[in-house]
């Protein structure tokens, strides 16, 4: 990306608006992602901001280091100002689906320890009801006891495809679990299903983010933006 497109990058430029010196930036994996990335750091380059990153992938870290942003290790981090993602799908109840790059168990850890966090999304992943039904549910499980985490799955109505990469190797995602991608209908509670994936064992994590987000600002055709903001007990 240029800078003259980093520059143009409404959506991204949005996103990173409120990053100031001396945060801890929580950087989300995948192509939206990645935009934030590059507007992130053409903020640092521009502003002279001192700001230090993590990252949720091993690719959304290589690409921050290369754009010159500080990447630090995660595992000396208690606490993460905010988080700048992006997103499979949303919709208008602010539930987001992710794990399109099999980053969501990493992703996921990052929201919890980030006291904010925010999401970019093209205005054609708004769903018209609830997410999952335009894009697959991602779920990481463990390779070990995978037959008996599948039939836990059907048992709650969720039948899964073992996610193979381009290659027609199976996925492992960076924490080398498998990835499951499944089928929901439409009609599900989501919030009672990400409960029931959560009791399952051999599940590692899944792509329901239910109420992570507290931003979400949706790129719309000619470059307008809408946010949704998730409403405060002060609010």
């Amino acid at each position: 990306m240029s800078k003259q497109q980093a520059t143009a990058d409404i959506l991204a430029n949005a996103a990173v608006a409120e990053v100031e010196s001396g945060m801890i930036v929580g950087l989300g994996a995948g192509l939206t992602a990645a935009r934030g990335i590059h507007a992130l750091a053409q903020r640092v380059s521009d502003e002279g901001l001192d700001i230090s990153c993590v990252a949720a992938s091993e690719r959304a870290e290589d690409l921050g280091r290369s754009l010159g942003l500080k990447i630090v290790d995660f595992a000396l981090i208690e606490e993460i100002d905010v988080l700048i993602d992006g997103a499979d799908e949303v919709d208008r109840s602010m539930v987001v689906l992710k794990g399109s790059r099999g980053a969501m168990t990493r992703e996921r850890i990052l929201c919890w320890a980030s006291k904010r966090t925010i999401f970019m999304v093209n205005e054609s992943k708004v769903a018209e009801t609830q997410v999952g039904t335009s894009f697959p549910l991602p779920i990481a499980v463990m390779a070990y006891g995978v037959a008996s985490t599948r039939k836990a799955l059907r048992h709650i109505g969720i039948n899964g495809v073992i996610r193979q990469d381009m290659d027609g190797r199976l996925f492992l995602t960076d924490n080398g679990n498998l990835v499951l991608d499944a089928t929901i209908e439409g009609h599900e509670d989501l919030v009672e299903l990400a409960m029931e994936l959560n009791d399952i064992p051999g599940v590692i994590d899944h792509g329901l983010f239910i109420d992570e987000a507290d931003t979400i600002i949706i790129e719309h055709e000619g470059g307008q933006t809408e946010r949704m903001d998730r409403p405060t007990d002060d609010s």
